[in-house]
């Protein structure tokens, strides 16, 4: 199923507007694995590196926006409505947060490890300097509102 026939799926179900906006994305790093633990209810977080959101002239997410989460192979496995976004250094980023990211042992420790690892990638593939004392991070808290 692709996003557009999940997402009239779910406006059918639920009585919402198919011409309702909606995102359809998957997730960075390891898309799949992050989606299972959407799926599994132990993931309602994310996080992504803001400069990157200006560098494409990108929305930021938006609280009450809704997205299609996809696997790997353009498929589409729920849908999640975002409860929160802020923009907070890297250094600031809490251990509540990284709980709800759902990765690992869920501890901070291992949420700046990985997420060190992933951003400096992505800014090496924009040939952007990386320096953690200048990340920004757009974190969103959101809820499963939807699955296959």
């Amino acid at each position: 199923m692709n996003a557009k026939q999940l997402w009239e799926k779910y406006c059918q179900e639920t009585g919402k507007n198919t011409d309702q906006p909606y995102q359809a994305w998957q997730f960075g790093g390891t898309g799949d694995e992050l989606a299972g633990l959407v799926l599994k209810g132990r993931k309602t977080a994310t996080a992504s590196a803001y400069r990157l959101y200006e560098i494409d002239n990108e929305p930021l997410p938006k609280e009450g926006e809704y997205s299609v989460i996809l696997n790997s192979k353009e498929e589409a496995l729920c849908i999640i409505r975002t409860t929160q976004v802020a923009v907070i250094p890297f250094y600031e980023v809490s251990e509540d947060h990284a709980y709800k990211e759902g990765e690992g042992d869920r501890t901070l420790t291992y949420w700046k490890a990985v997420h060190e690892y992933f951003f400096k990638k992505e800014y090496e593939t924009y040939g952007l300097p990386f320096d953690l004392h200048d990340v920004m991070v757009v974190t969103e808290e959101f809820e499963l509102v939807y699955k296959v």
